[in-house]
């Protein structure tokens, strides 16, 4: 079984991971607060007739509430979690110096808390089925490595970085994390909401990372012998950098 902890609008990298985890003959339960989106991958995986299921699930990240009641729900209808994806990822354009209150908060509580609830849920969930196979992936961002001379993303940069600390603090509970920089998604589309043009520049300046090109990580990681006990393995996956060739 498997939980993808979902962005709040699904697309992109999280519709890509959970293509191919379908792909692969899993059981992918995928989350966001609109779930439209999911209902539509699922009716196509359905339709190509790939060997296991992709079942939406309505959650807001944002909220604890629905992170614990959505666990609740995956543990009693599938017998609990193996396999727990964290791609939220929030982003407003606001600068250290003028930015809003509120929309520092909602970064904060997708991007970091929503990521730690996820990853305790899953944990206690694995340590309660005694799952000792398990595995907790993020997917993080080369922002959380690096700091961008761009001030709009400054506030959202301290949080990756926040998310690569906790990734580091958990790397011996097997947790694994893959940070792509630029990937072809709709992420600049909704931090540069008020202009498009700006957005669409971003992915024609240079040849961007795609989003199969992380799902096809997050299936290595998984692959690796290093993942599996039973093999005599020399290491460990611990973090996954990605940037586009130029």
């Amino acid at each position: 079984m498997w939980s993808v902890a979902e962005k709040r609008s699904f697309g992109g990298i999280g519709a890509a991971v959970a293509r191919a985890l379908v792909q692969q003959g899993l059981k992918v339960v995928s989350w966001a607060r609109p779930v439209s989106n999911i209902e539509e991958l699922a009716a196509k995986c359905k339709s190509i007739g790939y060997p296991r299921t992709l079942i939406p699930h309505r959650c807001d990240l944002s909220s604890e509430e629905d992170i614990l009641s959505t666990f609740l729900a995956v543990c009693s209808q599938h017998s609990g979690v193996d396999i727990c994806i964290n791609n939220a990822g929030l982003a407003w354009p606001d600068t250290l110096l003028s930015g809003n209150t509120s929309s520092w908060k909602d970064m904060f509580n997708v991007n970091m808390l929503a990521l730690s609830i996820c990853t305790r849920e899953a944990y206690q969930s694995m340590k309660e089925w005694k799952v000792d196979d398990g595995h907790i992936i993020n997917i993080n961002s080369m922002s959380g490595h690096q700091v961008s001379p761009h001030s709009v993303i400054h506030f959202y940069s301290a949080t990756k970085y926040a998310i690569t600390t906790l990734t580091e603090g958990l790397r011996q509970e097997l947790q694994e994390c893959i940070s792509p920089e630029v990937a072809e998604t709709q992420f600049s589309f909704k931090l540069h909401n008020k202009d498009p043009e700006k957005a669409a520049a971003i992915y024609e300046c240079i040849k961007c990372l795609k989003p199969e090109d992380v799902a096809e990580a997050v299936i290595y990681v998984l692959k690796h012998p290093s993942t599996c006990p039973e093999e005599d393995s020399r290491e460990q996956i611990g973090d996954i950098q990605m940037r586009p060739t130029e």
